[in-house]
């Protein structure tokens, strides 16, 4: 049982090291959001959300099953941890892009078998200017994610790893390590475990 949570600014990467390392980490599952919304033109259920009642998501928030959750305009957004513990269950790496207060939640949860990860370009100029260059955001967007990078950047000591991300290659190379060696984690009832199997 191990989960992986990857957080740093918009534009840092993270999306594209993750597909590019998907051959070389083993089974996984990646965390996606719960929402009660209607699906868009396109969308599937289990890819970019899961999509669920509005009765059902409550029952849910009720039981503890979401991480954190919000309502926007009506309609429930949320990490439910349904899938993550069935995905644990399968012995799979979960592996969860999340900002830094979704990490903090993770930690408070699940501390004894999550590793983490900041990913970051190297400079602020550098992160802007590939949010320049990717050309998905208006600059009212790109000047709020670029704010927002800033606030995230005061919390990367409380990660167990840095990723500078220069080169994707390279950053991919350093991310396999990292996820490959987060699956040797043990939690605390395993290593209490191991070490009464072992005074027997």
């Amino acid at each position: 049982m191990a989960i992986l949570v990857l957080s740093g600014p918009s534009g840092a990467g993270k999306s594209t090291i993750i597909n590019n390392a998907t051959q070389h980490i083993g089974s996984y599952y990646f965390s996606i959001s719960t929402t009660t919304r209607t699906p868009r033109a396109g969308e599937a259920d289990g890819r970019e959300y899961f999509f669920v009642s509005k009765e059902e998501f409550e029952r849910d928030i009720e039981a503890g099953y979401f991480l954190e959750y919000a309502k926007v305009h009506d309609n429930y957004y949320g990490t439910s941890l349904k899938p993550v513990i069935k995905a644990l269950d399968e012995g799979r790496l979960v592996i969860f892009d999340i900002d830094v207060q979704g990490h903090n939640l993770v930690r408070k949860l699940l501390n004894d078998i999550t590793t983490s990860i900041f990913i970051t370009p190297p400079t602020l100029n550098e992160l802007e200017r590939r949010l320049n260059l990717r050309s998905l955001d208006d600059k009212n967007i790109i000047q709020r994610r670029i704010i927002n990078a800033k606030k995230e950047i005061e919390s990367i000591k409380e990660f167990d790893f840095i990723i500078i991300n220069e080169t994707i290659e390279q950053a991919t190379k350093e991310f396999i390590t990292i996820a490959n060696a987060a699956r040797l984690k043990r939690s605390y009832e395993e290593i209490d475990n191991i070490v009464k199997y072992w005074k027997n």
